[in-house]
């Protein structure tokens, strides 16, 4: 059966050109960047030290700079706190975040309103930082890693997210796994989060990409250079651009600390690109939840 050739109007064919267009041009925007910092971390250190503008490709290919990013323990130090922080509070904050979604998803719950609304409430204002600061030292908590979990755990928008998957669930399958016997564990568990997995998996998403790129709260709460995350770490690195702050940068550059003035910029660009590594390899396993999850609950039928 010949199939049928649906012919495009001019002013569509226009409006294509210019849509691709468009989307290729920024989708270059967007590669820049990280073709720029990739290509610099493989270049000759010298030949570098002398670019100002975009470089596009690496001229004396060499790995210097990684090597140097691996001899420095407190880099490795860095890498391993933010690993940890992240599988921590992303854990926590899931966990919280299922029970909290389908608590709030049950018809009838009492003062379910209410409840909604000082949590929507909490994403428009806030204490501030010294409010937040204060409770954390009142807590006890200050150079402790609980102050980077437990603060950032659960993210309201996120709850939101699930309580609305939770609720497009049929509530016929939990009533009758309720005659079966189930609990509500059970029913959260083995039969909710089955039918929602597009959901969460996209709200790990955004937690883990949350939590691996923060560094704000550690340089609040931490004093203790052992517990500092990748990302505080790899901040000292990047405001170091003068001379003068060659003793401070000793202290925290490590094992390249002689060689700061030649490798300074190599090291950068090689340390930016072991950071975002994780990300870019974690990204590809959930992006086929990404688009479904995202749109959860936004179609109505």
């Amino acid at each position: 059966m010949a199939t049928k050739t649906i012919r495009k109007s001019g002013a569509r064919i226009i409006f294509e050109s210019l849509n691709y267009t468009l989307l290729t041009a920024f989708g270059v925007l967007c590669l820049l960047p990280v073709i720029h910092v990739l290509f610099c971390s493989l270049s000759d250190p010298n030949w570098l030290n002398t670019q100002a503008g975009l470089v596009l490709w690496p001229k004396g290919f060499n790995l210097k700079g990684y090597e140097l990013v691996f001899k420095n323990q407190q880099l490795i130090r860095g890498f391993l706190n933010t690993v940890f922080y992240v599988v921590a509070s992303t854990g926590l904050g899931m966990v919280l975040t299922i029970i909290g979604g389908y608590v709030l998803s049950r018809q009838g719950l009492l003062w379910g309103n209410v409840i909604m609304f000082l949590m929507s409430f909490t994403m428009l204002f806030s204490g501030g930082i010294v409010p937040l600061y204060i409770v954390i030292n009142k807590l006890h908590l200050l150079d402790t890693r609980w102050a980077i979990i437990l603060p950032a755990c659960v993210s309201t928008f996120n709850i939101i997210l699930m309580r609305t998957a939770f609720a497009t669930v049929p509530k016929e399958m939990e009533e009758s796994a309720t005659l079966d016997g189930a609990g509500e564990l059970t029913i959260i568990f083995r039969i909710m989060l089955p039918l929602v997995k597009a959901t969460m998996a996209t709200v790990a998403l955004y937690y883990i990409i949350g939590h691996w790129n923060s560094w704000f709260p550690a340089a609040m709460y931490l004093k203790n250079r052992k517990l500092y995350p990748l990302q505080l770490v790899l901040r000292e690195i990047l405001i170091i651009n003068d001379s003068s702050s060659n003793a401070q940068a000793g202290a925290s550059a490590g094992e390249y600390a002689g060689n700061l003035d030649v490798y300074k910029q190599l090291v950068k660009y090689s340390t930016i690109i072991i950071s975002s590594i994780p990300m870019i390899a974690v990204y590809p396993f959930v992006m086929k939840y990404f688009k479904q999850g995202v749109m959860v609950g936004s179609i109505k039928g």
